[in-house]
């Protein structure tokens, strides 16, 4: 359905104001549909580390007509190095900018995600209401239609209630069996923060291995800024519960843990006092065997989170959120078979994306031992020397979504 149509446009509610919810309301607002999208945040939030978009996700940009936006904002990655105690790289595998085959360790489309978000909002702002500072803490529904009930004790009739509220959905929450965990884990958490930037701090990102399952990331996004990372491998009530206390904290879990690490950690635990964010997290899939109720729907992370370690996070809302908008916007008069369309149509998509994430892998690549991790890094080098990454790469016919093919468009776009 396209502007115009003559087809009764529908009143949608999206809570979540991130990459997933912004993208929906790009193409359902296009459909014709009146969207309003609350954010519990007081205003957009235009923050968080780094991400790429890889295989579909490109598409799906490209489709939105953003990706010329995407490309003016891109992060010089260069590629990834595998350093020692004394950041000598034994092992760097470059980016794959060939345009052809998959992406490598770095995408050949890097961005700070708060650069994302605003080129979404950009995009959708002037015929989507946003209203900030305001989360949906309940709802009611019915068959003709759902009513959500505010933080600011009002409430709102919709015709669909949109949950595009994160990894830690209040709104999938409330859609499952009770005591059901949707949570798939791999026993590995990670924290990321910002410090200034050094003049060591190239544009390769360098990533270190310590020890009892440890890891730095460092990589820097602009001439100021360095991200810094911390990955643990760890199985514990502790790690697993850190997250959810005060950020004061989770900033001394984080310290204690990796204070004797080498390297340049004390700077890097010297910057988490000062930076303009900190965020902890466990690295986690969000696995559930529907994604709707009635006309309550969930979307992105809600839905389907992939993990850090899949590479296709933000492609995987982006591409959800086409899939999702396009059935909506092709039976607006019939909700039942568009959430049914959406579950059949994206879950190959999902499942491929998730598939990608093996704990076994993962484990090779966060070594218990100092062996282990010379072991790692020797054989990365003889790959890198024979030039194995880059060429698997450039010959792969399939980048980490498959051979699956992104739907017809949503809706019509001043692009095509």
């Amino acid at each position: 359905m396209t502007k115009g149509s003559g087809k009764q446009p529908l009143r949608i509610l999206v809570a979540g104001g991130g990459i997933a919810g912004q993208a929906l309301a790009f193409w359902l607002t296009r459909g014709g549909h009146r969207v309003t999208v609350v954010e519990r945040f007081p205003a957009l939030r235009a923050a968080g580390a780094q991400v790429d978009l890889r295989g579909q996700g490109i598409e799906a940009v490209k489709r939105m007509g953003l990706l010329d936006a995407v490309r003016g904002k891109l992060v010089d990655e260069a590629g990834v190095a595998f350093i020692d105690v004394h950041g000598k790289a034994k092992a760097t595998i470059m980016a794959n900018t060939s345009g052809k085959g998959r992406q490598t360790l770095t995408s050949e489309y890097e961005i700070m995600r708060g650069d994302l978000v605003r080129i979404l909002h950009d995009a959708t702002r002037d015929d989507t209401e946003y209203v900030f500072g305001k989360s949906v803490d309940g709802f009611e529904q019915d068959t003709h239609k759902v009513v959500a009930h505010f933080s600011d004790g009002s409430s709102g009739e919709f015709d669909l209630l949109v949950g595009a509220d994160g990894q830690g959905s209040r709104i999938r929450r409330a859609i499952l069996p009770e005591g059901l965990d949707p949570y798939w884990r791999v026993g590995i958490h990670m924290a990321y923060w910002f410090v200034p930037r050094i003049a060591s701090d190239s544009n390769i990102r360098d990533t270190y291995m310590i020890p009892r399952g440890r890891q730095i990331m460092r990589r820097s996004h602009n001439p100021t800024e360095t991200q810094v990372y911390f990955v643990l491998r760890e199985e514990s009530e502790e790690a697993s519960a850190i997250h959810r206390t005060p950020v004061e904290r989770q900033q001394e879990f984080w310290a204690s843990r990796f204070r004797d690490a080498g390297w340049q950690t004390e700077r890097f635990i010297e910057g988490m006092k000062t930076s303009p964010f900190f965020y902890s997290q466990e690295v986690v899939q969000v696995r559930t065997d529907t994604w709707s109720k009635g006309r309550v729907v969930l979307a992105g992370d809600a839905a389907h989170c992939a993990s850090p370690y899949s590479g296709m996070g933000i492609s995987g809302g982006l591409v959800g959120a086409h899939v999702l908008a396009g059935e909506i916007n092709r039976h607006p008069g019939d909700l039942p078979t568009a959430l049914a369309n959406y579950d059949r149509v994206l879950r190959p998509f999902v499942n491929e994306i998730q598939g990608e994430v093996n704990p076994r892998l993962l484990r090779l690549g966060m070594p218990m031992t100092q062996r282990a991790i010379d072991a790692f890094q020797a054989t990365t080098a003889l790959a890198c020397f024979l030039h194995v990454p880059d060429l698997a790469a450039r010959l792969s016919k399939e980048d980490r979504g498959g051979n699956w093919q992104l739907p017809e468009n949503p809706a019509r776009t001043s692009t095509g």
